[in-house]
């Protein structure tokens, strides 16, 4: 017989699965999903479905993330991964992974049968990503379908079902695009050297952080100036700033990388407060 202290998981278990689920990336896309709920006007009750969808695919797609990359992240001497410094098996956080897919399938397709499909696209894209793509020239594929996918995920939620307009879901694809990169550019020497050669490792550091500011000012013009009617004092105030902050990045990130990728960052969140400002454009 089981007794309940035989069955009760460890708190370092506990703590160490916590960590390999990419907890950063996680609360940003969750907490973004949720907000976009509540401006494009969602019932409280679908904004929790919503939200938890979202959450749980997260969790899936990162405890794939960490589960795949074990063996890299051990190679390079990787720290702060549960799974490669020993504080969790691989097999757990495979299992965990399962759980938190089987449950999103329900929670996706609670929020509508089209609703969920596109969320459900997005998920096996990103598990694509982790398994497969990470490593070819199409890495940046995964992460543009995914981006593109949440607006639409929270509209077709909506009465009617409405899809967002163009604008937003080609922003959402070219934020996504900027995250790949941004995400990348810190460990593309390390990636080579086990072999991983995605888009951005073929590119170089060099070009990443030239490149990275490109998707990230376009999508912040799409999102200021594609809503109908001229652009208010906002929209032109943040369409400037994403411009300034991107050329400053570039400028500074010649001797200093981590400021290409902080510049990337501040003008991804002009881009999110764009995006919650816009009304998702619903058709």
């Amino acid at each position: 017989m089981v007794t309940p202290e035989q069955s009760t998981i460890p708190a370092h278990k506990v703590f160490a699965l916590a960590g390999a689920c990419h907890p950063g990336p996680l609360v940003a896309v969750t907490a973004l999903t949720a907000a976009l709920a509540v401006t494009a006007g969602q019932a409280p009750g679908r904004c929790l479905l919503t939200t938890g969808a979202v959450l749980t695919g997260q969790l899936s797609i990162g405890w794939c993330n960490d589960a795949v990359d074990a063996r890299r992240d051990s190679a390079t001497g990787r720290r702060g991964k549960p799974v490669a410094d020993g504080a969790i098996g691989a097999g757990q956080v495979w299992t965990a992974a399962g759980g938190a897919l089987a449950v999103c399938v329900p929670l996706s397709f609670a929020c509508g049968w089209s609703a969920g499909a596109v969320h459900l696209t997005a998920v096996a894209a990103a598990w694509a990503y982790d398994l497969r793509l990470k490593a070819t020239g199409w890495s940046w594929a995964p992460y543009a379908v995914a981006f593109a996918a949440l607006p639409a995920f929270v509209t077709l939620g909506l009465p009617g079902r409405p899809w967002p307009a163009w604008w937003v879901l080609t922003a959402g694809a070219l934020l996504g695009i900027g995250a790949h990169l941004g995400n990348v550019l810190p460990d593309i020497r390390g990636d080579l050297a086990t072999g991983v050669r995605g888009w951005p490792q073929r590119l170089g550091p060099r070009r990443v952080r030239l490149l990275l500011p490109v998707p990230l000012v376009t999508a912040s013009a799409l999102l200021a100036l594609g809503p109908a009617g001229p652009p208010g004092t906002r929209q032109v105030a943040a369409l400037a700033g994403a411009g300034l902050i991107a050329v400053a990045g570039t400028v500074l990130g010649r001797r200093r990388e981590r400021a290409a990728f902080a510049a990337a960052v501040a003008v991804a969140a002009l881009d999110v407060a764009l995006l919650l400002g816009g009304g998702l454009g619903k058709g």
